[in-house]
């Protein structure tokens, strides 16, 4: 029966004992093969981050600054570039927390970006990316067109239509300054068509506002007969849709006002 004391000497005799150097190597050879599968050792290197808590930590925090440093650097890249992706798709999940109401405003604003884009893509000469930058920026148009289009001039105050109007005749006239350049741009998918609209809406409500205040002027007596004959005539152009030339009489005579 060994003793407790033999066992502990025999147990410290096995630690001297060293494996033949040969067998080591072969044994090495044989289980992990001769190269290291630069995978499997980042497989390795996270199992180990990821078995305590302080380091897991770490890898998330590096992660994370990895990621809002590439969303970053992706607001700056161009059409045709490879992080452009990147930063369309961030925009989209931005566009969801958009109300309808503030729509027109963002597309308004996006459709300007896109052309910022397809300037600098033009100014120096990213032949590759030309014809990126440019679908980009049509495809905004359309959609700023589209969003324009939907909008009650009624229902929306005329300082903010005046702004909308203004906004997308720069963009009309940014457009041409490119296409000086000799980019080819082509046709505004229907933004011309929509700002027109909407012009033409605020006119009509300008007109319908003078008209109830001249008639509420009219009502105490404050008018005079060439006034009140300038009154009645703006009224009929109104009644018969002749809104721009409504608008030219009331201003020709502004000054009776």
């Amino acid at each position: 029966m060994i003793t407790e004391k033999e066992l502990i000497g025999k147990l410290r005799e096995l630690r001297q004992i060293r494996p033949n150097k040969d067998w080591v190597v072969l044994a090495k050879s044989q289980i992990l093969g001769q190269e290291f599968n630069q995978h499997r050792v980042l497989i390795n290197w996270l199992r180990v981050f990821f078995a305590k808590p302080v380091y897991a930590g770490l890898v998330v925090v590096f992660v994370l600054v990895g990621l809002f440093g590439t969303l970053a650097f992706a607001q700056n890249s161009l059409p045709g570039q490879p992080l452009y992706l990147i930063k369309r798709i961030t925009e989209k999940a931005q566009a969801v927390f958009v109300s309808e109401k503030e729509k027109p405003q963002a597309s308004l604003e996006l459709a300007n970006k896109r052309l910022e884009e397809l300037t600098i893509v033009a100014e120096t000469n990213q032949v590759k990316n030309l014809a990126p930058a440019i679908n980009e920026f049509q495809a905004s148009v359309s959609e700023a067109a589209k969003n324009l289009s939907r909008i009650e001039a009624t229902t929306t105050d005329p300082v903010t239509v005046k702004r909308f109007v203004d906004q997308a005749k720069n963009i009309e006239k940014k457009a041409k300054e490119v296409e000086s350049r000799g980019v080819v741009i082509g046709e505004l998918n229907g933004l011309q068509e929509a700002r027109t609209k909407l012009e033409l809406q605020s006119v009509v409500m300008m007109l319908k506002d003078l008209i109830s205040r001249l008639e509420i002027r009219l009502e105490k007596g404050a008018l005079t007969e060439e006034q009140e004959e300038i009154l009645v005539q703006i009224k009929e152009l109104v009644e018969e849709e002749k809104y721009l030339e409504a608008q030219t009489l009331f201003y020709t005579n502004q000054h009776k006002f």
